[in-house]
């Protein structure tokens, strides 16, 4: 019964790695990478560079690289057993730190730098001499609303994912999209559902 369920679960856990790392590829991540990390965070323990490579069938030059990224990432993290000289990894498991420092990264990648390049835009049609050009006008107002949004999306990311991941998840709980378990359907609005919450208080 035991091989039975410890087969299960690899099933299950290598399930999981493809998805993840299906969708890290979607987000741009190299689904090595994604893979990796899957495997970390899913098995909940430590495993070196070795057990990575047999688990997931892959080079030690790219687990290495992996490994090496997620750290950059601070989503995986060192750890040591005493009397082992090899390395180990092991992957963050509270899921609001992860998202936000998958936020946190994204945001330095993609979007720090886009915005960087939209200011540069910006002075090149800055500060002319003469009457505005219409044109001009109306190339420098979309820009300005380019970076306005990007600007209020950084804004938003600094308030919301706090260093503990509490502000996301305070976020999502105010939004409703967070409760105290599954999700329950909600009652029909015609018929046949709960009663209104003020009949059941009346009742």
């Amino acid at each position: 019964m035991a091989n039975v369920e410890t087969k299960q679960l690899t099933e299950a856990q290598d399930r999981f790695v493809a998805a993840w790392g299906k969708m890290g590829t979607a987000w741009g991540i190299s689904r090595t990478m994604a893979e990796v990390h899957a495997l970390l965070y899913i098995t909940g323990e430590p495993l070196c560079t070795d057990d990575v490579m047999e688990r997931l069938q892959i080079s030690r030059g790219n687990a290495s690289m992996s490994l090496r990224a997620l750290l950059e990432w601070g989503i995986v993290e060192r750890v040591h057993r005493r009397g082992d000289r090899k390395e180990y990894f092991h992957a963050e498991q509270d899921v609001w730190v992860l998202f936000r420092a998958i936020v946190r990264e994204r945001m330095k990648r993609e979007v720090d730098p886009m915005r960087a390049s939209l200011y540069e835009i910006r002075d090149l049609t800055q500060d002319r001499k003469g009457p505005a050009d219409p044109a001009l006008l109306a190339h420098n107002k979309r820009i300005d609303s380019m970076l306005e949004f990007l600007e209020t999306m950084e804004k938003m990311s600094a308030s919301f994912v706090s260093p503990a991941g509490r502000g996301l998840q305070a976020a999502a709980k105010i939004l409703g999209f967070v409760g105290g378990g599954r999700a329950e359907p909600r009652p029909s609005s015609t018929g046949g559902g709960s009663k209104p919450d003020s009949e059941r208080e009346a009742g």
